[in-house]
């Protein structure tokens, strides 16, 4: 990685780093300088601690840059395909000089990724999200951390060299609008530089919820094509009035006088092709309005248009679709011994694994990297296990496990060091008479990732786990 601070490259390199392994299943390592010197020289340093003519402190921090350089070259020399990303500025020309003849012996493909950002709006954004979320400024105040901030970018940008054709190959980023590619081939870095022209640094988020209860959900089968129950319907309505007082309005706090302001925002509304997922968005309006976007260009639009997307459909459960718990176990004893000992890659009969969903979901997932309006995805528990396990950072074994309640929405907000969630429930467990999420203590494979998907996801936030859907088989 290579840019001035607050340029998005941390953003840009943990989202590499998060495709690559999630459905490449690449062993992939950032390696961020800002963490090295951190661990050895303190996080809370002043801006003149980043004077580039204090030998004093130059020395420091390329001390810092050379543990993780060297850490990095160790990662690379083991077996087996690997990425190694080497996160800081990288500013000159000569330290870029200095990184390539260390890693010259390796043999490796080198591509040196440059984020450029020169809009003012879009770099106060970038400082703000710094301080709220790097470890640099953690409590400290806002004006006083972004006043030190800018001193130091100040002194980058007094030295800083842009990366040129002799640095080799490289991908050059401009305020994620434009990009240059020179000299990059291979697969790997191909399919990086194909990610990253999804990518962008403006704030967003997304809302996943799965359907309203169906008539399966409530007699315990799985699968199928059923519609929804009176829950499920009432569940659908407060979806609606969801979506229209916070899904399509964005919140910003006036500076002088501390109120709340609510304005209109456009959004998007995704389903699956399947008829619960469908029932549960009727309710939802689309209006038309016009936006003005970013770039002043004003557009016709319709509010929560519904898009169907095959790819969002539930895991087809092949011979056991319809079929209840206690059913599949007595028909076929052994496919459900078999997905005891490994739910990520068993893949039903005639039917599908959690893998197989993994490989459709990859387009999903560059539409959502892509998109700068918040979308609400209406779809289905292993759907929405998999997304919220590629953005909250767990390893894809723990997916299978994550606990995706029905009647709630889970807001996502994806940052450059992690991702924030939100759970709304909209229908209580004490609304419903029956919820048919009950299941057997054998459907419970795994006990030991099952138990740490439900640790991850209740660190994340302080949320209460909702007892009438438990993990499910």
């Amino acid at each position: 990685m290579c840019g001035l601070p607050a340029t998005g490259k941390t953003h840009i390199a943990n989202r590499i780093v998060r495709y690559l392994s999630f459905f490449l299943d690449i062993d992939t390592r950032i390696f961020n300088v800002g963490d090295y010197r951190r661990r050895l020289h303190g996080a809370r340093l002043p801006a003149d601690f980043f004077d580039h003519p204090n030998n004093e402190y130059m020395a420091k921090r390329e001390q810092a840059c050379d543990a993780a350089l060297s850490d990095l070259k160790e990662f690379m020399k083991k077996d087996g395909v690997r990425v190694g990303v080497l996160d800081s500025t990288n500013s000159a020309h000569k330290r870029r000089a200095h990184i390539r003849e260390v890693l010259a012996d390796l043999k490796c493909k080198i591509v040196i990724l440059e984020s450029v950002c020169d809009k003012k709006e879009l770099i106060e954004q970038n400082i703000k999200n710094i301080h709220m979320n790097t470890p640099d400024y953690k409590d400290a105040d806002q004006d006083a951390a972004i006043k030190d901030f800018n001193r130091r970018r100040e002194m980058y940008i007094d030295v800083y060299q842009p990366v040129s054709n002799d640095d080799g190959s490289h991908i050059k980023i401009i305020n994620n609008e434009t990009f240059v590619v020179h000299n990059v081939r291979g697969y790997l870095p191909q399919k990086v530089v194909h990610f990253v022209m999804n990518l962008h640094l403006v704030p967003r988020e997304f809302y996943l919820t799965r359907h309203g209860q169906s008539e399966y959900n409530l007699s315990g089968k799985i699968g199928g094509d059923s519609g929804l129950t009176e829950a499920g319907l009432e569940y659908a309505r407060r979806l609606a009035d969801f979506a229209k007082d916070v899904v399509a309005k964005k919140v910003e706090i006036d500076e002088k006088t501390g109120k709340e302001i609510r304005t209109d925002r456009p959004a998007r509304l995704w389903t699956s092709t399947l008829k619960r997922t469908k029932e549960t968005a009727q309710f939802i309006k689309r209006e038309p309005k016009t936006f003005k976007w970013d770039n002043g260009d004003e557009l016709d639009w319709v509010q929560f248009e519904g898009r169907v997307r095959r790819n969002l459909d539930e895991l087809y459960a092949g011979v056991c679709d319809g079929l209840t718990y206690a059913e599949i176990k007595e028909k076929y004893p052994e496919e459900f011994a078999r997905r005891q000992e490994d739910k990520l890659t068993y893949r039903y009969p005639r039917g599908e694994s959690y893998m197989d969903v993994t490989l459709r979901l990859e387009t999903i997932v560059l539409d959502i990297e892509r998109t700068r309006e918040p979308i609400l995805i209406v779809a289905h528990q292993g759907i929405h296990r998999l997304l919220y396990a590629y953005f909250m950072g767990m390893p894809r074994e723990e997916a299978p496990f994550v606990s995706i309640p029905l009647n709630t929405v889970i807001a996502l907000r994806p940052h450059a060091y992690g991702c924030v969630e939100e759970r709304h429930v909209l229908l209580s467990k004490e609304e419903m008479l029956k919820d048919g999420q009950d299941e057997p203590v054998t459907s419970m494979p795994m006990q030991e990732l099952a138990d740490k998907a439900k640790i991850r996801s209740e660190g994340k936030e302080s949320y209460s786990l909702d007892p009438m859907n438990p993990p499910s088989f």
